[in-house]
């Protein structure tokens, strides 16, 4: 993982866009210029530590990423590569396929990834992994096009002035995330998650979008790293899903046979790497089935961090984490999270999240990447098991009818624009629509909103800004085709998500306790805000960002509140404006905003 930049086709300086994201790549810079491009990397060093270096050039043309691609060694292998590769990188392989076939090398690639290919072909290309994990953002330029891994890059090199989108700042305030592919710095824009575009005459032309829940490519399953199949031949395309399912003529132990062994093909290929690995755990399903593979797959206990919050009434999974750690006999590591730690984390929090979201969890993500920083380079966590499962309790509301309480799985707003533009994003495309049931298009939904733009985004910055590499196997392709084309009675049953997935891990982790009921993950932010809630609401009340999408009334009333349900998402953006609209230092934000603490 690394922090990539780069001007396309104008004249301009790479090196400030690059230094702006030295966060990302502590282990080093190298710039380059090939042809009429200025390529940056900042490197985080993953794999093959001495040789990985880039730009990368092989076989006529030359890369810069950022990410992991997984199945580097299967490429290799099955296209006998070994000869002409000069180093262990993951992304060199990339290149000598794209010598053979052109664009269509880009849909051979198992991992996550942000990228930027020069070909010997003379044409350019960027690209981002199917389910966005890791970013990409451009900016048009006056003859050219400037691209990296950050909006903060474009700001601090002073391409583009930091102006306020209030559409985006009014998403963020709704749902704590933003939508659609313009961020809330105007002229900044995000590469969509899965797209492939070329780049001609310093623009951008699309060429293919690979969409996360479609069926992998048949080289992804053509062989699997444990020499068996992964994801299956059989597997049918995304269309013929509601018609005909293979998995659906399947038992539950042939499911569960078949689940077992994808999920460690999964998390196999996830460990790969030439530095310390290990995990996030909390007390939930989905991080408690990344561990137990973990710890099947290494003879050495793996290293594992939980966090907990030391405050009255917290929800706080640390005992379940530990029963789960001590089971698979974990090298855990405990850290508190307190009041402290929120005031002293939030504005830091806030400068990592240049792209905002407001979702509170990065709070804890945070700490717990402080806290595994000098232990570990590499992260794996449980990101994308509720959405390729079913976990969430919205998606079993969404499943009843409406005299039992049901209602659509959509999220809920005053802004009748904001939700109109969420089912504008959030909706599958209108060849695939048809074969969906609705609990595939709630799940379609989530990943094509909250999960790149919300959960995706928190893990990448909240990690990067600790020089840490964060990994989810869940989000795999191979994964992601067996899991969204079971059959809706696989993953929500009765009161249960993740049906499945739970009844996999009362075998392989009992301790676990997968049919337990849950607390439910909350971070007791209102309790922390409520002392200084009336004057956080004025100092906030007079901010410029602010008033453009609350009246002063409006966040007196919203922080005078019973509920408080306002307060955070209204103290996050109050601290975010000061620092990336208005420059301020992190500390000084946070005096601005809530005075002396």
């Amino acid at each position: 993982m690394c922090g990539i930049a780069g001007v396309l086709g104008a004249d301009g300086a790479v090196r400030p866009l690059i230094e702006a994201l030295a966060h990302r790549g502590p282990d080093g810079i190298r710039v380059e210029t090939v042809g009429e491009a200025a390529l940056a990397h900042a490197r985080l060093s993953i794999i093959d530590l001495e040789g990985g270096w880039q730009p990368l050039h092989a076989a006529g043309s030359t890369v810069i990423g950022n990410g992991e691609i997984y199945n580097y060694v299967e490429l290799a292998e099955n296209f006998q590569l070994g000869p002409a590769l000069a180093t262990g990188s993951d992304f060199e392989p990339l290149l000598h396929l794209y010598a053979r076939e052109g664009e269509a090398a880009f849909e051979r690639l198992r991992g996550m990834y942000a990228l930027c290919l020069i070909g010997g072909d003379g044409r350019t290309w960027l690209a981002r992994d199917p389910f966005g994990i890791k970013p990409l953002y451009t900016l048009e330029l006056e003859g050219g096009l400037a691209f990296a891994s950050e909006p903060r890059a474009f700001l601090k090199a002073g391409l583009v002035g930091a102006e306020l989108s209030a559409d985006r700042a009014r998403e963020l305030l709704a749902f704590n995330y933003t939508l659609t592919e313009e961020t809330i710095f105007k002229g900044v824009r995000r590469l969509a998650p899965g797209a492939l575009v070329e780049v001609a005459g310093g623009r951008m032309v699309e060429r293919g979008r690979r969409l996360a829940l479609q069926s992998p490519p048949q080289s992804f399953r053509d062989r699997s790293p444990t020499g068996g199949a992964s994801g299956g031949e059989d597997s049918p395309p995304l269309g013929a899903v509601a018609a005909k399912r293979s998995e659906g003529d399947l038992s539950d132990s042939a499911l569960l046979a078949r689940l077992d062994a994808v999920l460690e093909d999964s998390v196999r290929v996830h460990q790969r790497s030439d530095v310390p690995y290990g995990l996030f755990l909390s007390g939930g399903i989905d991080s408690a089935a990344v561990a137990t593979l973990m710890a099947r797959l290494n003879a050495r206990p793996v290293t594992a961090f939980t966090c907990g919050f030391d405050a009255p009434g917290a929800r706080d999974e640390r005992a379940q984490a530990e029963r789960v750690a001590r089971a698979l006999d974990l090298d855990w590591r405990e850290t508190r999270f307190g009041e402290e730690d929120f005031w002293r984390i939030l504005p830091q929090v806030a400068w990592a999240m240049d792209d905002p979201t407001a979702d509170y969890a990065c709070l804890p993500t945070y700490k717990l990447a402080e806290a595994a920083k000098g232990t570990l380079t590499v992260v794996l966590t449980g990101e994308g098991g509720d959405e390729l499962f079913g976990g969430y309790g919205r998606y079993r509301r969404a499943l009843r009818p409406a005299w039992l309480g049901g209602r659509p799985a959509e999220p809920r707003t005053d802004d009748p624009g904001v939700l109109a533009r969420w089912r504008d994003q959030a909706k599958a495309p209108a060849e695939l629509s048809g074969t969906l049931t609705g609990l595939q298009k709630a799940q379609w939904a989530d990943v094509a909103t909250w999960l790149p733009n919300d959960l995706l985004t928190k893990l990448d910055r909240c990690l990067m800004a600790h020089g840490l590499e964060g990994r989810t196997p869940f989000l795999d392709p191979q994964v992601a085709a067996f899991a969204f084309r079971l059959p809706d009675r696989m993953k929500v049953r009765g009161r249960y998500g993740k049906w499945l997935l739970r009844k996999w891990l009362e075998v392989a982790c009992p301790a676990a306790e997968p049919w337990a009921r849950k607390q439910g993950f909350t971070v007791p932010v209102e309790a922390w805000i409520a002392p200084r809630a009336g004057d956080i609401a004025e100092r906030i009340s007079r901010l410029d960002a602010v008033r453009q999408v609350r009246s002063p009334e409006a966040v007196r009333a919203a922080f005078a509140a019973e509920d408080g349900g306002q307060r955070w998402p209204l103290l996050f953006f109050a601290v975010w404006s000061q620092i990336h609209l208005e420059g301020a230092p992190p500390k000084d934000a946070l005096a601005a905003v809530a005075g002396p603490i």
